[in-house]
């Protein structure tokens, strides 16, 4: 059994780095081979984790641990790496395996003579790499290796289409993003090993998963909590983070609904289900996951209203179902969320694979009625006063201001402090005659220059 769970999370791996080395050898591999190596995997993904949980049912176990071995030791510190795989872990494992497969087999025709066909297809398996290892993964230490495969893959992959600018800067703001937020996850991981010795698991917690208990003192556990959930709420999306999944819609529908409707950002809800006896002993942190959450259903039902495009508008209806999931892991219903995951994960990346099917039966049902459908939305005009609804479709339309919020106060700060870090660099570091003299970089091009305009002269 720790066999098989080992093979279900490496085999991605192992396909990325065999196409890797195919690329930098020169070879490129047809689209059919492509394609069949994914199915191929994740059919094996699929089939091995269903059968790792029956065997684990077979055999009465409610967990499973493999050991990798110890990844670093600093001292007599040592810092262990092992797979993990429980009630919590197996179904998000699954839903992975099944989800990345289906989107492989969908992309075969609809990227189908696409220049970045082989390139879309490698971050793929390095997507499914980085999921299930955030799933499988035996210790925060660990979980943080798979989250940051998954965050470059998500942006590499909205930017696909770099020959046009809004997908760049698309996926730099989800880079910014994402780094702003991860802030919380490695800070969160340093303090486990500073309160509780440990960011395993096993060493953290007690019983198996739902019913687990802190194996530390609870003390630190609001400080810990706090930060795990500003590490969830960047994945996740939510409030005030909200604003970059839109931006992510810029790459191909495909990886859209794997990321944004399936898989990565129901990462930061794993987490939280992960981590919920640290919740479980703060009240103040799980008070925050449901204000954070019915924050993020009620904006992403109202800013969804109001959008003008079918993708923009699928990824505020998942803002809406990933706020309530919120707010049903911060009440304690952790079951109910992991079903709610699962289905809502399920059903967006159908509708985000139909969304240029769903439009073109819109059409034809609007055409086959005369143009006269049924108006949505009416229940508003008796709730709300005429002014009060165009305040809320002004702030709507603008998405709540988080855009410009999160540039002027977040973004903003940050990229405040790279400008500070890079003055210190430049004053501490040796001076380098390629970067640190402009003027010679000045009179190497005008050189350049000169030599390059008597070479036209003379031809």
């Amino acid at each position: 059994m720790e066999t098989l769970l080992m093979a279900i999370v490496a085999a991605p791996g192992a396909v990325f780095l065999l196409l890797s080395l195919a690329w930098l050898t020169g070879w490129t591999p047809s689209e059919r081979i492509v394609a069949r190596l994914t199915v191929i995997t994740y059919v094996f993904a699929s089939v091995g984790t269903l059968s790792l949980f029956f065997l684990m049912r077979s055999h009465g176990l409610l967990q499973l641990s493999a050991n990798l071995g110890p990844w670093f030791s600093a001292g007599s510190y040592h810092f262990a790496s092992s797979l993990f795989a429980d009630r919590l872990s197996l179904p998000y494992m699954l839903l992975t395996a099944t989800l990345v497969g289906l989107i492989g087999a969908f992309s075969r025709r609809y990227l189908h003579r696409d220049p970045g066909y082989f390139r879309f297809f490698a971050l793929l398996q390095l997507f499914g790499f980085g999921s299930l290892l955030i799933f499988s993964a035996g210790s925060f230490d660990l979980l943080i290796v798979g989250w940051e495969v998954v965050g470059i893959t998500s942006v590499l992959l909205v930017a696909f289409f770099y020959q046009r600018p809004e997908p760049v800067r698309g996926a730099l703001y989800v880079f910014a993003m994402y780094r702003g937020t991860d802030i919380g996850l490695l800070s969160a991981a340093v303090a486990l090993h500073h309160f509780a010795r440990s960011a395993s698991y096993s060493e953290m917690f007690r019983g198996a998963w739902p019913n687990q208990s802190l194996n530390f003192d609870a003390g630190s556990a609001t400080l810990i909590a706090i930060l795990l959930v500003l590490a969830a709420a960047g994945k996740s999306a939510q409030i005030p983070f909200s604003g970059w999944l839109p931006r992510a819609m810029e790459g191909p529908t495909p990886s859209s609904a794997v990321f944004y409707g399936a898989i990565a950002v129901h990462a930061g809800t794993y987490l939280l289900l992960r981590a919920h006896p640290i919740l479980a002993a703060s009240p103040a942190a799980s008070a925050l996951v449901v204000l954070i959450g019915a924050l993020t259903a009620a904006h992403g039902t109202m800013v969804g209203r109001a959008c003008a495009d079918a993708k923009t508008y699928l990824s505020y209806a998942s803002l809406t179902q990933l706020g309530i999931i919120f707010v049903e892991i911060g009440l304690g219903l952790k079951w109910l969320a992991v079903i709610h995951v699962m289905g809502h994960a399920a059903t967006r990346t159908l509708q985000f694979l139909r969304a240029p099917s769903m439009l073109h039966d819109f059409h034809q049902i609007h055409s086959a009625a005369g143009g006269h459908l049924a108006a949505t939305g009416a229940h508003y005009e008796t709730v709300f006063p005429g002014a009060m609804r165009n305040w809320l479709y002004r702030l709507a339309i603008d998405r709540g201001h988080h855009d410009t919020i999160l540039e002027r106060f977040f973004l903003g700060a940050l990229d405040r402090v790279a400008q500070a870090l890079h003055a210190m660099e430049r004053i501490w570091s040796p001076p380098r005659p390629d970067t640190d003299k402009p003027e010679w970089n000045q009179e190497v091009l005008q050189l350049n220059w000169k030599e390059q305009s008597t070479t036209r002269a003379r031809q």
